[in-house]
């Protein structure tokens, strides 16, 4: 950590906000003008958008994560977390992943945690649910899925054959419509490859509470990709929720009941429930409450943005909507940490602060390879709809171009270059999760009543 006595300014996360904020104030800043230090529990920041085709095996899961030492090399980076916030005294209390807990000072605070998964209290949800917000849980996905297919072509008990090709996604907004989508298409491409398991003998269910699916890009599209995926055999269930899933007995509010070892959560996010400890100006959501500058409410030294904050929409409240809130996608979060680092260094310097304004430039969402939809807006009335193969490159070309770092758009772009070619890897390499398992049976001391149990050698 630095020992200097230059202003410090505190990046609390290392997701969209926390690496493209640090990105511009390092950028905008003077050679020593402060520190600036960011910390996260993790060392990478994750390209989320990228996830459901990291499941589905069409990018590799490292070029999904940007590893923040590299791409912020003029800043400090702590592993670790931010559990309390001291605003008198300006100093934030960090736990470290070993070691005990210290406090370090700061002058200025960004406040970039992002959202987690928003979850209901579900009996069996928490022990079955599979949820999709990390890298970590995309590779989990895959595996898992594979490892079903492995399950179901290996087994004659028909129940646990039908149980383990039955794959249940509760949430049809963009994180659950695209999943599902990549996931369906991944395996119809690894039913290639065994004997016993087609793609009529799996069930695909896709659950949500509204009455539509992919609400981001209004409701012609949503309806096309709805029809795209019953197409394709995914059983929709609109208006409904799920009740339990205790040992992986599903219960829709519906009536539908089935069993299944695979049940994916994206029905939503929530702003991260550390904010509390925080000790600042919450909205009724949970978001941390913000002026249009981005400066929290109340705060001339604090700034948010992001899945986190509750950033007033000005151009929607401009349009005649007096409680438009900036939604909490991508987007947004991007462009509002641009704005937002350039108010920290004006702040620093006693500037005036900018104000956020963003009209929606549209939206795209991969329904699976070569499938997806996009609503472009070409002005403030025009917007221009497309769906299939065209939407797909469109989404594919965004995303490619959004996520951070050459290195990583290069590797990206390889990485679907290379499918072009090479058939889809399907295998699963679920061991990750337990490496040492087979290691330690081949180590570990045999017992006592397992080494008298064994056959004794005949002498010669």
């Amino acid at each position: 950590m630095s020992t200097t006595e230059r202003p410090r300014i505190l990046v609390v996360g290392g997701g969209y906000v926390g690496l493209y904020a640090a990105r511009r104030i390092l950028k905008k800043m003077r050679y020593g003008e402060a520190t600036v230090t960011v910390v996260d529990p993790r060392s990478y920041m994750t390209y989320q958008p990228f996830l459901p085709e990291a499941a589905a095996g069409s990018i590799s899961p490292r070029h999904v994560v940007v590893p923040l030492r590299r791409v912020l090399p003029k800043a400090e980076v702590l592993t670790g977390r931010v559990t309390t916030i001291d605003q008198d005294r300006k100093v934030a209390v960090i736990s470290p992943l070993v070691g005990e807990s210290y406090e370090l000072p700061f002058d200025y605070l960004v406040v970039a945690l992002g959202a987690v998964s928003r979850t209901f209290p579900i009996p069996g949800l928490a022990e079955n649910g599979i949820g999709m917000k990390g890298i970590e849980e995309a590779i989990g996905l895959r595996n898992h899925v594979l490892e079903q297919l492995d399950k179901a072509d290996s087994t004659n008990d028909e129940a646990v054959r039908r149980r383990a090709l039955t794959f249940v996604f509760v949430g049809g907004g963009f994180a659950g419509a695209e999943t599902i989508g990549e996931v369906e298409d991944m395996a119809r491409d690894a039913a290639k490859y065994y004997t016993n398991v087609r793609r009529e003998d799996m069930r695909f269910i896709l659950v949500d509470a509204a009455d539509k699916i992919l609400p981001e890009v209004g409701p012609e599209l949503g309806k096309w990709g709805l029809e795209h995926l019953q197409k394709r055999g995914v059983e929709v269930y609109l208006s409904t929720s799920m009740e339990s899933c205790v040992d992986g007995h599903v219960v829709l509010k519906n009536g539908l009941e089935v069993d299944s070892d695979t049940i994916v959560w994206t029905a939503g996010v929530k702003p991260n429930p550390a904010l509390a400890r925080f000790g600042l100006p919450l909205g009724p959501r949970g978001h941390v409450d913000t002026e249009a500058t981005l400066q929290v409410k109340g705060s001339d030294h604090i700034w948010a943005a992001g899945d986190n904050a509750q950033v007033p929409d000005l151009v929607g409240r401009e349009a005649g909507n007096e409680n438009a809130w900036c939604p909490p996608n991508a987007q947004h979060a991007l462009r509002q940490a641009k704005v937002l680092g350039d108010n920290v260094v004006s702040g620093m310097r006693g500037f005036p602060q900018a104000e956020y304004r963003h009209a929606n430039k549209g939206a795209v969402a991969g329904l699976g390879l070569h499938k997806g939809v996009a609503m472009i807006a070409l002005g403030k009335r025009v917007k221009l709809k497309l769906k299939g193969r065209l939407a797909w490159y469109m989404h594919r070309g965004y995303h490619g171009l959004a996520v951070p770092t050459w290195n990583r758009k290069i590797r990206v772009f390889a990485d679907w270059t290379l499918a072009m070619f090479l058939k889809r890897e399907v295998v699963s390499l679920g061991a990750v999760e337990n490496p040492r398992e087979e290691f330690y049976e081949a180590a570990a001391p045999v017992s006592a009543a397992a080494r008298e149990s064994r056959p004794k050698a005949k002498a010669s």
